[in-house]
């Protein structure tokens, strides 16, 4: 099948970055679905009028081997849809390294199947993630002070990618041997300019990093790529963050009609009674939202970890959490898991411990997120339920992958890059289900760490 009414793929390396890029299409008139593999024919078929097509993966957590295994079926899938545009979505802090989620093994990958004639990397997002790129070096916000990215208080100290370097083409050239460019702010502020200055610099260069610090700087790119996409034969692989879909591509094919940005797909959602939470991050905004719920009614389950990673007791602790979770619904409460209170926490570094005693080949950090992905399951079919969230960007990617799931429609707006979704499922415990998936950074647009709260309520207003 071949799809020419698509303006876009997209692949997100992980499952809270897709439903982001998902959500900056459906807020700006996009019809988009996100697929949990990439859809076939007939799949496709169930839906009209799509304008862009995702597939969440799991990538950023990957191994260069494991990535090559995945993604090349992925990219295929795309080539045969042949929208102008393929976008492989990365986290905006775009934290990675040589030997887990490698953004430049992604691109080696991708350009077998795609020989772009480059590949733009573009990590601005500005408004509401506040991240911008400046002669190539990524910046982000946290707490209302900028930092460089190899600065910042969170992702310099990443606990599986730390990012030590700031410079996006430095970054980049420990992951790929493709020569890698930038274009500075200097040329982006006018369109000629820009125009010229990538044949220049793609005539040395094959991935290029744009600047980037507002959104009159990414509604220039969105018109940057799509004249190169659609002005030469093949398809154009671009590499970068959320910013892509909430800006730079929507702002130019609204001012070209390809799409009417005012035609939003969300509204919010009636209130439900209870929901249910599973949390495996340990930032500490997400630490913050768990006491935000204590304090408004949601009974918190902490999950013994030392116990889950322990073969001889895993079964008891998570039947320990489960009945603890089920109780708090039969008695009328939202509830709380969570693995994890603040990266402070010394469950963190016990469980560690005791997790490497093991002897297993298996990640902590995908081992837990397996294990509360089977919690969660358990829950879901259980507990009559309507409403749901996922805390974590890594857990989400985890969780998600026990549910079976085809699909989700991003319906209502919530936090900034976490939407809240209805669930396409085979599985009629799980179709229709509602669910946000939230980073661990991810906060709504007030001073209240409120993010659950939110979801219960169905979204936000855009007042709010």
């Amino acid at each position: 099948m071949t799809n020419t009414d698509l303006l876009l793929t997209f692949y997100g390396d992980d499952f809270t970055g897709s439903t982001d890029a998902l959500e900056g299409l459906a807020d700006n008139g996009v019809r988009a679905l996100l697929f949990m593999e990439p859809p076939t024919p007939e799949e496709l078929e169930r839906f009209d009028d799509l304008d862009a097509v995702g597939v969440a993966g799991v990538s950023r957590t990957m191994t260069p081997d494991e990535m090559k295994s995945e993604l090349p079926a992925v990219f295929d899938r795309f080539a045969d849809l042949n929208a102008p545009i393929v976008h492989y979505k990365v986290c905006s802090t775009f934290d990675s390294s040589p030997d887990v989620g490698s953004i430049g093994t992604a691109i080696d990958i991708a350009q077998e199947v795609f020989d772009s004639p480059f590949v733009p990397v573009s990590q601005g997002t500005e408004v509401p993630h506040g991240r911008y790129v400046a002669f190539s070096n990524l910046f982000a916000e946290q707490g209302g002070e900028m930092y460089r990215i190899d600065r910042h208080p969170t992702m310099s100290d990443h606990p599986v990618t730390p990012m030590r370097e700031s410079d996006l083409r430095q970054h980049l050239s420990e992951q790929t041997d493709r020569p890698i460019g930038g274009i500075d702010r200097r040329f982006i502020e006018e369109y000629d300019d820009l125009d010229a200055a990538l044949d220049e610099t793609a005539a040395d260069n094959e991935i290029i990093v744009l600047d980037a610090l507002h959104s009159d700087h990414l509604g220039t790119i969105g018109h940057l790529l799509w004249d190169r996409a659609t002005g030469t034969p093949g398809q154009l692989f671009a590499v970068g963050s959320s910013g892509l879909e909430h800006h730079a591509l929507v702002s130019h094919w609204d001012e070209i009609g390809l799409i009417d940005r005012q035609r939003s797909f969300f509204e919010k959602r009636e209130p439900v009674d209870q929901i249910a939470v599973m949390s495996g991050s340990a930032s500490s905004e997400t630490a913050a939202q768990i006491d935000w719920a204590s304090d408004h009614g949601f009974r918190l389950v902490s999950i013994d970890t030392e116990q889950l990673v322990d073969p001889d007791h895993a079964a008891d602790a998570r039947d320990s959490a489960v009945d603890s979770a089920l109780d708090a619904l039969e008695s009328g409460e939202s509830v709380v898991l969570f693995s994890a209170r603040g990266p402070d926490d010394p469950t963190i570094d016990a469980t560690r411990e005791r997790f490497e005693a093991s002897d297993t080949d298996e990640s902590l950090e995908s081992y837990l997120g397996r294990q509360q992905g089977i919690m969660f399951r358990d829950i879901l079919q259980r507990a009559d339920l309507t409403r749901a969230c996922v805390a974590g960007g890594d857990t989400s990617s985890h969780v998600i992958s026990q549910l079976n799931l085809k699909a989700l429609e991003a319906v209502a707006p919530v936090a900034p890059g976490a939407p809240l979704c209805r669930v396409h499922s085979e599985n009629e415990d799980f179709d229709g289900l509602e669910l946000t998936l939230k980073g661990g950074q991810v906060h709504t647009e007030n001073d209240e760490f409120d993010c659950f709260g939110a979801v219960q309520r169905g979204g936000i207003t855009r007042s709010d």
